[in-house]
């Protein structure tokens, strides 16, 4: 399974599968969530609300809707309750049901935000760790591409490092292809 860092919107990523910084009530507010309600539309909100709450950690899938995706996976890496806060189980839960959903889906591409590391408090560099580590021991059945989408400059230098995804690694990786 190829596994890369991108940067970018994650609501204009192509994927069969794009993965929602969730709460476990599954509202779509602000961050992520909001960023995929406004590119999606307000059906894609009202969706997921119908599947939800759910628990911390857990996952609920919905319609796309007007993104460039199949289904969206809204992975509960904050509580909707308590401090609202992420914890490292949380987002290894949250990671790891991610991408077996998308494989009982049936899905070859899946692009994921750093869960929990927003408004849910996680530092993102140990988000992005956790992350990286639960990607790179899956073993998927169809999955065939992930890529984990950070948004800023400062996010995206974060998690290449935190992933190990640097450019350097990258080359090594292209040249060990050749």
């Amino acid at each position: 399974m190829e596994f890369d860092v991108i940067q970018g919107d994650i609501a204009e990523q192509p994927a069969e599968a794009l993965v929602n910084a969730a709460g476990t009530s599954l509202r779509m507010g602000s961050g992520v969530a909001g960023a995929l309600r406004r590119a999606a539309g307000e059906e894609i909100n009202e969706e997921a609300m119908e599947n939800g709450p759910v628990d911390l950690g857990e996952v609920a899938v919905t319609d796309a809707y007007d993104l460039d995706a199949d289904h969206v996976i809204h992975a509960a890496a904050m509580p909707h309750y308590g401090d609202g806060e992420a914890t490292e189980e949380s987002i290894r839960d949250a990671t790891r049901n991610a991408l077996e959903k998308a494989d009982e889906l049936g899905c070859e591409s899946l692009v994921l935000p750093a869960l929990g590391c927003g408004v849910a408090g996680f530092d993102l560099t140990k988000g992005a760790e956790i992350i990286g580590e639960e990607i790179e021991t899956y073993e998927p059945e169809t999955l065939e591409e992930v890529r984990f989408v950070a948004y800023s400059d400062e996010e995206y230098d974060a998690v290449r490092s935190a992933t190990g995804k640097t450019e350097e690694t990258e080359m090594d990786e292209t040249e060990a292809d050749r």
